[in-house]
């Protein structure tokens, strides 16, 4: 039985070429994988110029204003030194590039025994040209031949320009004004050298959420879909493993994970939110409160499309959600049918005013809303506390605010709004901002504030303008010195609406889009990022291997009932059909025009009567050119006398017919 099973096997295998399901290894270089996702420069980035410290970061310089907007970030020296390490292994070889920054000092020169870097091996004609010629010499100097300074003071009439080479036996240090810019700006390393795009909306994205491990990202559309992706189960096609539409016609407002990531939290534009696994699958929907009831605390949830939504920071049951009914409600994940508190907004005048967004402090101890009216309440949960807010600004902002974003040390909130502004309040004196933003414009009531992993820098996106030729961009600002450091574009027909900084990752995730498509951008330095996209980017799709092949077996069962039964082949039936001339045959083609090929009706002018009396033989084909009266004289003797059609009928009853003479002859006489 095993033989004959091998053999069927074997069979089936000599089907395939012999390269059908090798399952070889992709020989695909990391570097020229990296390169397919490079971030391309334009002009427009050499306008904002930026300084190397010692290190290899990227450091912005005071030159660089609102008015120097990149559309691309140049290419990092990070990543630049990482490319040239894949190509050039061997840093001595002929083909190296010269060493950019300062020189090292050559190997056994160092007194304190430490080995900088092997030199660049002089060229001997190089070295007597340059005791020969008095030339200045232009980026660092060369290291002498033999490994001793005697020949420095032959070159020392000669203008050196670069940084001065150390002397033997010091330690390579950074010069003195590298060292103040350094206590000035630290220097940000912000991964932005490659980008890959999570595509799959047909219109733009405004939600997003990154579980805590940053293996699966969640994105939600104006096109009422939310797209789940798996960084660990995804190849470079970048395509999302489930598409889910919570309710039919409700744009999607938000989404977030649960502290232990196997739950999220959809917030659509209905009453009623939604819970799902991590595998996509509904776990329940809040109840819908009773729209009839004037008090909002009597109902048992909310009444009108809500805003915004997020899950507690600590506690895995608590959730938080905003509706355009004017409440914040916090539930119970384990009660979909009754929330566990309701809270009232304070508010200017009477009536009910929209809360457009809401969020949670770091420890969860701390509820802040932003109102309709322009005001920002933020409320402290302790014991006993209700709708009364604890802090309250009136008049914040201008026109509603889209996103809330709390620093972890609990000392900085950051507010974004639809008047194109972003402000940063500190919370131990909140009457006045301490820094205002402008020139941000803001369309999409979604749009957010994200902190980087240290929280030394924020970012926000912005929204393409009519006359507009930046685009969508990302605006990263230094939290210490409240200044601009860099502006990113994204994409230059779309906006940007939602933006987040993994920290464990080291990713950003930016989601753009307008009514035509979406996609959420992932910005990443191959360098300084770790798993996420750098894994499905470099993983290849699945080859298709032999074992895949799987013939359907063929049942056949002529005695079942008529409801389980086969449709019976036709092919037997076509064939006869075939050959039978008559069932054959090509129909008519239908009459088209006035009429052609000498068929019934199809002639010009033609009626029933001249159809006869042509078939007859008594109108030929040019009776038209005749006159009516003579041509029918000139058969009445022969209709006389060998009547056909009419005559017979009428032969008994009707009389001779008489023929009036022509007008002519009456008027002769």
């Amino acid at each position: 039985m095993a033989e004959d099973e091998a053999e069927i096997y074997d069979g089936i295998r000599s089907q395939f070429p012999l390269s059908f399901g090798k399952q070889s290894k992709s020989q695909t270089p990391l570097e020229s994988v990296h390169n397919a996702t490079r971030r391309t420069t334009t002009a427009a980035a050499a306008s904002t110029s930026t300084s190397v410290n010692s290190s290899g970061h990227d450091k912005p310089s005071a030159s660089t204003s609102s008015d120097n907007i990149n559309a691309f970030p140049s290419l990092s020296s990070s990543s630049k030194s990482w490319l040239d390490s894949l190509k050039n292994p061997n840093p001595s070889s002929k083909n190296s590039k010269p060493l950019i920054g300062p020189s090292r000092p050559p190997v056994g020169l160092d007194e304190g025994g430490q080995i900088m870097g092997p030199p660049r091996a002089p060229n001997r004609n190089e070295v007597e040209d340059e005791d020969e010629d008095d030339e200045p010499t232009i980026g660092p100097p060369r290291p002498p031949p033999g490994g001793d300074g005697e020949d420095d003071d032959d070159g020392d009439d000669a203008p050196m320009i670069g940084p001065p080479r150390p002397p033997p036996g010091a330690v390579e240090t950074d010069s003195e004004e590298e060292m103040d810019e350094e206590d000035e700006d630290p220097g940000f390393r912000i991964p932005l050298s490659n980008e890959i795009v999570l595509k799959g909306h047909t219109k733009v994205v405004s939600a997003l959420a990154v579980d805590q491990t940053g293996s699966r990202v969640l994105s939600g559309s104006y096109d009422y879909s939310v797209r789940m992706y798996d960084f660990q189960g995804m190849n470079a096609r970048l395509q999302s493993f489930r598409q889910l539409e919570p309710f039919e016609g409700h744009q999607i407002r938000g989404l977030s994970w649960s502290p232990t990531a196997d739950k999220f939290l959809c917030v659509t534009g209905s009453a009623q939110a939604k819970i799902y696994d991590r595998d996509g699958l509904t776990l329940g929907e809040f109840v819908k409160g009773d729209m009839y009831i004037r008090d909002l605390k009597n109902t048992k949830g909310h009444i009108s499309g809500l805003t915004c939504g997020e899950w507690h920071p600590k506690t895995k049951e608590t959730i938080l959600t905003s509706s355009e009914d004017g409440s914040l409600r916090i539930w119970d994940v384990n009660d979909f049918k009754s929330q566990k508190q309701v809270i009232k907004p304070k508010l200017s005048k009477p009536g009910r005013v929209p809360v457009t967004t809401c969020t949670w402090d770091r420890e969860g101890k701390r509820i802040a809303g932003g109102i309709g009216d322009g005001s920002i309440q933020i409320w402290n949960i302790k014991a006993g506390w209700g709708s009364r807010p604890d802090v309250y600004v009136a008049n914040s902002h201008t026109e509603d605010i889209t996103g809330l974003k709390f620093s972890s040390d609990g000392l900085i909130l950051l507010s974004r709004s639809f008047d194109g502004s972003l402000k940063v309040w500190d919370l131990r004196q909140m009457k006045e901002s301490l820094k205002v933003f402008d020139d941000l414009p803001n369309n999409y009531a979604q749009t957010n504030i994200a902190l980087s992993p240290d929280e030394q820098l924020f970012l926000t996106g912005t929204s393409i303008e009519r006359d507009s030729t930046t685009g969508g961009l990302l605006c990263f600002y230094d939290r210490a010195k409240l200044e601009l450091v860099s502006r990113v574009g994204i994409s230059p027909t779309s906006s940007v609406v939602q933006c987040a900084w993994h920290p464990r990752l080291n990713q950003i995730f930016a989601t753009a889009g307008d009514k035509r498509e979406g996609g959420t951008h992932v910005l990443y330095d191959p360098t300084i990022s770790e798993r996420g996209a750098l894994v499905c980017v470099a993983r290849a799709p699945r080859k298709q291997s032999v074992d895949d092949f799987q013939a359907e077996p063929v049942i056949h069962n002529p005695h079942a009932l008529p409801l389980f039964r086969d449709q019976p082949s036709r092919k037997r039936q076509r064939e006869k059909m075939l050959k039978d001339p008559l069932k054959s045959h090509k129909p008519e083609l239908p009459m088209n025009g006035p009429g052609h090929g000498g068929r019934v009706g199809t002639t010009k002018g033609s009626l029933l009567t001249q159809y006869l009396l042509k078939q007859g033989g008594l109108i030929k084909e040019t009776w038209m050119d005749e006159d009516p009266r003579e041509a029918i004289l000139k058969y009445a003797d022969a209709a006389a006398k060998e009547p056909k059609f009419i005559a017979p009928a009428y032969a008994q009853t009707q009389p001779e017919p008489l023929f009036a003479k022509s007008d002519s002859e009456d008027e002769e006489k």
